[in-house]
């Protein structure tokens, strides 16, 4: 399998200790998924910032957002109503909890390697009931001088995609819950076509249908329809049990180029691509049958959750595509692609 991705040396630029825990008490367990953009001439990340109470034996404590702030629960791991078999996910009493609490993190970099916190810049967290397990994997799209932010929002009644938007990176205006649950991936193009907004989302179903990624259109941003299905699962390959948007598709003179991750039966998560046609990206041109890349480093395959390789944020300059990506659910890493070369491996359809 040819190798397309150039890994930065310097891998993993971010570490869960190089960032400090933003409430005392909790520890951050990963740094995951950043969204990337340009801004007053540096390279940012708004990264997901996963954190916990420090663990103690025999007991599963975890962290919820309530009004008056965050609220720990503990159980005993011996606990019968405990259903404990994912690091990530756990069912208590028939409800399901995340193990960590998420908010989104800003960081900048002068070479786009080296990053920090800088002073004077907001931690996003979650608000309100459809956030209360907190706000993950934002994706960011810049039209004119706004720049789009949707993420993750989750809570006991789902995951669906929430909205934020900004001009300056220090005030935001929520627009709430855009697409309901189940619903994540959403990437919105970052131009309109035909005077329209687009993006990519993926709605899930376990029963009927699949987890596929899925085009919507929108007046507005904010209200979306005319939903078709795009791009789905491929029994017995690598993107078997479910496929998702990275960010936002990339303009190319042969159409819009996603990248995008799947998954297969064992839960290891790869990139591949498509291509949609420039003027209706409902029209699927081609698509890579083998993965662009895959977890193969150390980083990649041991940590909160091995075997992943997963993005949502890039920065193109020419022909050089710069993925800034999550590895192993818990380190942030940087890889460089050839466009040209991912065109090159597509099978036209």
């Amino acid at each position: 399998m040819k190798e397309y991705a150039k890994r930065f040396s310097e891998n993993p630029i971010l570490s869960p200790t190089d960032l400090v825990p933003s409430t005392p008490g909790l520890e951050i367990a990963c740094l995951l998924n950043p969204g990337v953009f340009s801004f007053d001439g540096k390279v940012w990340m708004i990264i997901r910032v996963a954190e916990r109470p420090k663990q103690e034996p025999g007991i599963i404590s975890f962290p919820v957002l309530k009004d008056g702030g965050i609220e720990i629960i503990s159980i005993k791991e011996n606990d019968p109503e405990l259903i404990a078999d994912d690091p990530r996910i756990i069912r208590y009493r028939g409800t399901d909890y995340l193990t960590t609490l998420s908010h989104l993190r800003l960081v900048c970099s002068e070479d786009g390697i080296h990053f920090y916190q800088p002073e004077g810049f907001p931690l996003l967290q979650g608000e309100g009931k459809n956030e209360a397990f907190g706000i993950e994997d934002c994706r960011v799209a810049q039209i004119d001088d706004t720049y789009y932010l949707t993420y993750t929002a989750v809570s006991a009644h789902g995951v669906g995609v929430g909205l934020r938007t900004t001009k300056d990176w220090k005030t935001f205006k929520k627009h709430g819950m855009i697409i309901s649950p189940h619903n994540k991936d959403c990437a919105i193009f970052e131009e309109k076509i035909n005077g329209k907004f687009y993006a990519l989302h993926r709605p899930s179903s376990v029963d009927l249908g699949g987890n596929y990624i899925w085009l919507a259109e929108s007046p507005d941003a904010i209200h979306w329809g005319n939903h078709q299905c795009l791009i789905k699962t491929r029994n017995h390959q690598w993107d078997s049990k479910r496929v998702g948007a990275g960010a936002a598709p990339i303009r190319t003179a042969q159409g819009w180029l996603s990248i995008y991750h799947g998954a297969n039966e064992k839960h290891q998560y790869c990139l591949g691509a498509f291509l949609m046609d420039l003027s209706d990206p409902s029209k699927i041109l081609a698509q890579t049958e083998q993965p662009i890349m895959v977890p193969t480093a150390d980083y990649e395959i041991h940590g909160f959750f091995g075997e992943v390789v997963f993005t949502n944020g890039h920065l193109v300059n020419g022909d050089v595509l710069t993925i800034y990506y999550g590895a192993a659910d818990e380190f942030v890493c940087g890889a460089k692609f050839s466009i040209q070369e991912i065109l090159g491996a597509l099978k036209w359809l």
